[in-house]
Order: structure tokens, then C-alpha cells, then sequence
């Protein structure tokens, strides 16, 4: 056991600031000597004397044997890992990172078809083949789930010769599917599980959250610290589960992905979001879940809205209790006394294993019964109403309640929700409800993403681009889920769902042409 009332990086940091000496090394502004008045009026002075350099006293982040070893430690203790590394370029290069210790060119690794398009950029940079899977799918609701042990095991049987499982866990809606039943497929083939696990890195903390995903059996998950906890944007982890991973292969993607001079300030705010979680865990996501199921009850009482939601009679727990859970053997254990217990036996009897859980944190509110697009809704409450969302959709606004929101903040969402509800028009025809189903589309990949995206290419008309290669990576943003990837034939649904998405007030990422009047596609 550590001592997890130590924060390392920064008390090496303070210690630095107020050393007096004479600075002849990077960055520029001198511990702030040389930075522009209007920073210094927006941020203060106090920040910049601990923007330091790599000095002696502050270790290497690719070759750790200091503080920032000492940091980490702290963090995989903390987080139930076998290995945590920090990651300052956000989840983005955790993502990726684990795609290129796992997979060559050439070879397959099998995702969910609600991918962040991270993971399409580690497709081609490892030259990688997707073998997608389609999640599971509420069309009541219109939202994607998870994918299930099922077709996991169905998909490794066709493709015995894959190298590696991603699954998302849990979705950006909070939806989480039975994590531990997919690592038994997974690892009967004696290959990684790699979890992007951005949106979960609370579950640690707290047993009426949804199971970790290193307890459920992951080799490698991939945290945003920023997202949730209290680090600064852009600050994430890497936790290794299990010795399926080659941490030096890991390694040296991470240095090749990251930058060659890591921002302390983003570190130190990972060190101080663990002791933060490992000191006051507990108590910070039980008054988090409080505000959120406070959120859930009043919401759900207003006319014409409604909120997502895991009946619970549709769940039946299993018997026994977390200590069932505590040893992994070479997955990795959470060892007896670790800093919190262990969340609830995972879900055997369900009704959709596709869907097992949903962090309720995660608040996701259906708002097209008033008449409104999820983008139209957003724009009002951002605007007008003084409250902004996580993700607008077609028909649903999503927000992240964390332990930095409070009772204030409710009942401002609860406000803005009533006033909104009159601004809406005459309920709209259920035709013109357009659905953002993915599984609607028949994704076909005749190349690879990355000999799509190195391909010389062809700029279409839209109207003429159906049936030839994307050459872009083209999604709605948030939540960054691609709709066309380099290497898929482009289909008229993939254009309907663009062009409904821009229509509504969404935000497309990642083509050429903003206005989707043109396309690229690749020239084979």
C-alpha cells in the first residue's frame, strides 16, 4: 500500500516555484516573466512559475524513475491497474497507443461500429483492419447500446486470427454491456481486450456505479480523467490489466504519440485528481449520484420529457458478493485493502445484454416531444437559458453530472427545461423524427482505412459520390462517432444521416467541405 495523501508532481512543482534562480531553459516566458497581459489578466500569475520544463527534480515522463513514477504508482493502486501511465494528450493517444502495441499491418482487430474516431486514426496508423460489429440498438429511444458477448464470440469464431477486441465501455449515453462475459470470449482466444473507457473513470469509486472495466477483465483500458474527475482538459490515463499487452511496444507508441515536452501543469492535475479520488472518493460520487437521481426524478415529472433510463426490474443480480471479484490472477487483482471496495457482482440474468447498466450519472433526456431537434433544444438552453449540454442529437440533449456540478445547477436544468418545453412547435410527425441508427447502414470496406486515406483521391459532388471509397473521416461532433470512414463505400443513407444532421443545427467534423456539397473519395 502507498501512502495516497501524497500528490508528488506537485509538491516537487511548488517546491520549484519558489526556488530563486536564473532560468536559461524552456518555455520562453521565464516562469512568466514574458507572458501577454491579457493572459495574465484571464488566468492570474500564479500558474505560470509552475509551467516548468523536464528539469532534474521533475523526472521523464517516456522513462519515469522519479516523481512521475512515484505519481503513477499511486494512480494504478488507486485505479485497481497492474501499470498506469499518464497521458497528456488526452485519451486520443491512449486510444491509439493501444491499437499499435496490438496490431500490425495487415492484421484484424474487431470494434464496435460506435467507435470514437480516434480509433480510426490508430486504424490507420497501424494499418489495421476493422471487423465491425454493430452494437446493440434502442429504436424506441433511438440510441445505440453496447455489443454483446454474443457477437463477440460469434465474430472471433470467423475471424480466430484477429489480434485484439476494442469495445466501448461505457457509451457516451452511460450504457454498459456485460464487460466480463465479452473478456471470457476474448481471452479464450488467448488476445487482448482494449477498452475505451473515456466515460468511466468515477466506476471505481463507488458500488451503485457500473463495474470497472479492469475488474471486469480488461488487458488495457484507456480513462479521461478530465472528462469526469478533476484533472484539466486534455489529462487522461492508460491502465494495463494483464500481461497480454507488450508494455515495451506500448511504450514506444506512447513516445511516438506524445509530445516530447509534457505539460506539467496537466500532470500535476492528474496527481491531484487521484489523491482526490483515493482521499474522498466515496463520498464525492455519492453526492454525485444523489444530484443526478434528484435530476432523474424532478425530469422525469415534467410533461413531454422524458429521460433514459435502466428499469430496474429488468435486472436481476447475481448472488454473492465483490469479494468474488478481488483476484484476477494474471488479469490483475484488486488487492485486499485497496482504497475502495469493489462495485457489485456483474449482472448474470438480463433482459438486453446488450445494455446491463447505465451510469447514472449520465443524464440523457428525450426533448423532441416539444417539437425540437436535440441541436435546436441546445442552441436555446446555451443561448437563452443559460445551460449547456454535453451532446445535442436528433432528439435527445445528454449531460454529465460530475462531482463539480451542485444542487444550484439542478434546479437551473430544471428551470431551462420548463421554459424550454413552451418554446417548442406542434409535436412533429413521427416520419420527420429522423434516426441516427448506424445499424441502418450496410458498412462495407473494400480497403483498409489506411490505404484509403494514402490513396490519391477524387473530389465528387455529393449527389455523385454514392458507391465509391471515402477518402475522409466524416462525423457528427459531438460525440465524434464517425458516419463514413476512409475505406467505406459511400451509401445514400450515409448522406441522408449528414445531411439531416446539418439540417438540424448539428456540427459535421472531418470533411473537406463543410457544407457537404463535396466529398473526397479515394482513386483504386
Amino acid at each position: 500500500m502507498f501512502d495516497q495523501t501524497k500528490a508528488p508532481i506537485i509538491e516537487t512543482l511548488k517546491n520549484l516555484t519558489q526556488k530563486n534562480h536564473a532560468p536559461f531553459y524552456t518555455p520562453g516566458h521565464k516562469q512568466g516573466k514574458g507572458i501577454a497581459q491579457p493572459l495574465t489578466d484571464l488566468l492570474g500569475t500564479k500558474v505560470f512559475p509552475a509551467d516548468l520544463p523536464e528539469l532534474p527534480e521533475l523526472d521523464n515522463l517516456f522513462t519515469p524513475n522519479g516523481v512521475i513514477q512515484e505519481a503513477q504508482k499511486l494512480a494504478a493502486e488507486t485505479f485497481g491497474a497492474l501499470e498506469t501511465k499518464f497521458l497528456v494528450n488526452g485519451s486520443t493517444t491512449g486510444i491509439i497507443a493501444g491499437i499499435l502495441a496490438t496490431c500490425g499491418n495487415g492484421d484484424k482487430i474487431i470494434l464496435p461500429r460506435n467507435i470514437h474516431q480516434s480509433i480510426i486514426s490508430g486504424l490507420i496508423l497501424s494499418g489495421a483492419i476493422p471487423i465491425f460489429i454493430h452494437p446493440d440498438y434502442e429504436s424506441n429511444e433511438d440510441i445505440p447500446l453496447s455489443v454483446t458477448p454474443k457477437s463477440i464470440a460469434q465474430t472471433l469464431a470467423k475471424y480466430p486470427d484477429a489480434k485484439a477486441v476494442m469495445i466501448v465501455y461505457p457509451t457516451y449515453h452511460g450504457v454498459c454491456g456485460d464487460i466480463t462475459a465479452i473478456a471470457q470470449q476474448v481471452h479464450k482466444y488467448n488476445i487482448p481486450l482494449l477498452v475505451d473507457e473515456a466515460h468511466g473513470p468515477h466506476f471505481a469509486f463507488h458500488s451503485e456505479l457500473p463495474t470497472p472495466a479492469l475488474v471486469g477483465g480488461a488487458d488495457l483500458t484507456v480513462q479521461s480523467i478530465h472528462k469526469v474527475l478533476g484533472a484539466m482538459t486534455q489529462a487522461s490515463m492508460l491502465h494495463l490489466g494483464s500481461k497480454r499487452i507488450d508494455s515495451a511496444r506500448l511504450n514506444q507508441a506512447l513516445q511516438m504519440l506524445q509530445s516530447s515536452s509534457p505539460n506539467y501543469l496537466l500532470l500535476a492535475s492528474l496527481d491531484a485528481a487521484r489523491q482526490q479520488m483515493a482521499l474522498f472518493g466515496q463520498e464525492l460520487m455519492s453526492q454525485t449520484i444523489q444530484l443526478a437521481n434528484d435530476a432523474r426524478n424532478r425530469i422525469s415529472q415534467l410533461p413531454n420529457f422524458s429521460v433514459f433510463d435502466k428499469q430496474g426490474e429488468n435486472l436481476t443480480p447475481s448472488a454473492g458478493d465483490s469479494d468474488s471479484l478481488t483476484n484476477h490472477g494474471e488479469e490483475g487483482s484488486w488487492e485486499s485493502g485497496a482504497i475502495f471496495s469493489i462495485p457489485n457482482s456483474p449482472i448474470e440474468n438480463y433482459s438486453n445484454p446488450g445494455f446491463i447498466a447505465l451510469d447514472q450519472t449520465r443524464l440523457t433526456i428525450k426533448v423532441s416531444n416539444i417539437g425540437l431537434s436535440g441541436y435546436e433544444a441546445d442552441e436555446i438552453l446555451h443561448h437563452e437559458l443559460g445551460v449547456t449540454c454535453e451532446l445535442p442529437s436528433f432528439q435527445h440533449l445528454t449531460f454529465i453530472i460530475s462531482l463539480g456540478n451542485t444542487k444550484a445547477d439542478i434546479d437551473q436544468l430544471v428551470t431551462a427545461l420548463v421554459s424550454l418545453s413552451y418554446r417548442g412547435r406542434v409535436e412533429l410527425p413521427t416520419d420527420d423524427r429522423k434516426k441516427f441508427d448506424l445499424e441502418l447502414i450496410d458498412f462495407s470496406i473494400p480497403v483498409s482505412p489506411r490505404d484509403a486515406f494514402f490513396a490519391d483521391k477524387n473530389c465528387f459532388p455529393i449527389e455523385k459520390s454514392i458507391g465509391h471509397i471515402s477518402a475522409e473521416l466524416i462525423c457528427p461532433y459531438p460525440p465524434g462517432i464517425p458516419v463514413l470512414i476512409p475505406g467505406e463505400i459511400i451509401t445514400e443513407k450515409h448522406i441522408q444521416i449528414l445531411e439531416q444532421v446539418l439540417g438540424l443545427g448539428g456540427i459535421i467534423t472531418g470533411c473537406s467541405d463543410p457544407t457537404l456539397k463535396t466529398i473526397k473519395v479515394s482513386r483504386f
